[in-house]
């Protein structure tokens, strides 16, 4: 698919997800950026877009709530009149010991992380069905689409996120007949959290085969490679640097 001209809706545009929207709008696409609580983020990436002299919109949204999905995807259908692209970049990623998990715990990581890909999908694929075909771009995690836990403390977000690559396998089969591609990118050591100390630092780097971190731009170059590809569906695909193979 020509990623110019296309509609891109994005939810989840912290950090990775702003430099997400700019690399598409730089593409050529008009860009959507759904956000909850980081308004300022979304905005300040609207205006980077427009500058590029693309179309963009920022609407706030908790996405996942099936309501406020609903209302979003009529939102960019009025404005756009279309939507050709997905992007569920919608997450938590919080430690606790298994111990001092709660309900709460577990529901706010099924609900944001694997529920609101889910209802996103649902809301957008009669539009991309009357566009004649979409690309539904999900995200997973290095360690989830590895197979294997590596890390105590995690288990909620664990659980969703290997989720999440079964969704995607299960919606790349429903929509493959619709022209509709479903694909999942599951990051390693991209960025840096902003508490990491030299020691963490180091070990990480030391544990990535090709020794650093990525980078937001490598996670923005694999969605348009998803993109546009037209023969790659249900696949989930590790931007890690190496670290599964470490």
């Amino acid at each position: 698919m020509e990623i110019k001209d296309r509609v891109a809706l994005i939810t989840g545009t912290r950090r990775i997800g702003s430099v997400v929207a700019v690399e598409l709008a730089r593409r050529g696409a008009n860009v959507v950026l759904s956000y909850n609580r980081s308004r300022d983020e979304a905005e300040a990436a609207a205006s980077e877009v427009r500058a590029l002299g693309r179309r963009a919109l920022s609407v706030q949204a908790d996405v996942s709530k099936a309501a406020e999905v609903q209302g979003l995807v009529r939102r960019v259908v009025d404005e756009f009149g279309r939507i050709d692209i997905l992007v569920n970049m919608a997450s938590i990623y919080r430690f606790k010991p298994f111990a001092e998990t709660t309900e709460q715990d577990w529901n706010a990581n099924m609900d944001i992380n694997l529920k609101s890909a889910f209802l996103c999908a649902q809301g957008v694929v009669p539009v991309m069905k009357a566009n004649g075909g979409g690309r539904i771009i999900n995200f997973a995690d290095w360690i989830a689409a590895s197979g294997r836990p590596r890390y105590k403390g995690f288990l909620p977000y664990y659980v969703s996120k290997a989720g999440i690559v079964g969704l995607t396998e299960c919606l790349a089969l429903e929509l493959a007949s619709d022209q509709i591609l479903v694909n999942a990118i599951a990051p390693g050591p991209i960025l840096a959290p902003p508490d990491l100390t030299e020691d963490e630092d180091r070990e990480v780097r030391r544990a990535t085969p090709l020794g650093r971190w990525g980078g937001e731009i490598e996670i923005a170059k694999a969605v348009a490679s998803l993109i546009d590809t037209d023969f790659i569906t249900g696949e989930c695909i590790r931007v890690d640097g190496g670290r599964h193979v470490h």
